[in-house]
């Protein structure tokens, strides 16, 4: 499987703003982009003026970034999300959200996506009772997913609630931090998802 190794600060520098992919050094005067306000390269300096579908594009790359996925899979779950029912903006940031990674790190068990996928392709996490080691795992209303016993000692777990940027549970998820057990109550609702991105855009740059 393809795997990003480049420096993630470069994509947040890329990007423009903070994707909050380096966990607490995202909120410390450390983070690349409140140093360097500028693309990288030897062109990141230039003034260039963006058109519609550089919007767009710019768009679909922050979504994809913020959660990780890699394009191939970002498509495919696009296509799914627009064949679903309802918003396709909307289908997809729930079908991005209920991804196990992405669950361990709406919990608290990673400062980061990034650390949380780790966490589970580790085989830390059980679901539903059962060890698991795929991050893009979906989860559904009903589902329950536990730290194993012999992983409560990791340095993530005794971090448990101290990240700087003070994440909070959302309301779909409730987490048990005594039992470090978190069950799925239900899908999330665009009001529920605090992802800052225009999905519109996404679905448009699909759509071209």
């Amino acid at each position: 499987m393809a795997v990003y190794n480049d420096a993630v600060c470069r994509i947040c520098r890329r990007q423009g703003e903070k994707l909050f992919l380096k966990g607490d050094r995202c909120y410390s005067p450390k983070c690349s982009v409140e140093k360097r306000k500028y693309p990288p390269g030897q062109h990141g300096q230039a003034n260039r003026k963006i058109g519609d579908y550089g919007l767009q594009l710019r768009e679909k790359q922050k979504l994809r970034r913020i959660y990780g996925v890699l394009e191939t899979q970002f498509r495919n779950t696009f296509h799914e999300a627009e064949r679903r029912p309802g918003m396709t903006g909307e289908n997809l940031l729930q079908l991005l959200e209920l991804r196990l990674d992405n669950v361990v790190y709406r919990i608290g068990l990673g400062r980061s996506r990034r650390e949380a996928r780790q966490l589970v392709s580790h085989g830390h996490l059980a679901v539903n009772g059962h060890r698991v080691t795929i991050p893009s795992m979906r989860l559904r209303p009903g589902d329950t997913v536990q730290l194993l016993e012999a992983s409560r000692n990791l340095p993530q777990v005794n971090l448990l609630g101290h990240s700087a940027g003070g994440r909070r549970v959302p309301e779909w998820l409730d987490f048990n931090p005594d039992a470090l057990t978190a069950r799925v109550l239900a899908v999330p609702t665009r009001d529920q998802i605090d992802t800052e991105v225009q999905e519109q855009l996404v679905v448009e740059f699909y759509s071209r």
